[in-house]
């Protein structure tokens, strides 16, 4: 089934994937497990979940 989440507004969306691009839907037709290495965090506006990579990149 893969990764769900439900957010603050009591929506579940599910996570999927195009290459190395991540992102979440209402479907869960072909959803994905959460890559190792990021967490889920919400836009505190819209309350849609977003991958932020646990490690930091360096510049």
């Amino acid at each position: 089934m893969g990764y769900s989440h439900k957010n603050k507004k009591g929506n579940t969306y599910y996570l999927h994937n195009k290459g190395r691009l991540f992102f979440f839907s209402k479907e869960p037709k072909g959803g994905i497990d959460l890559p190792a290495g990021y967490d889920v965090i919400e836009n505190k506006k819209t309350g849609l979940p977003m991958l932020k990579s646990k490690v930091a990149k360096k510049k």
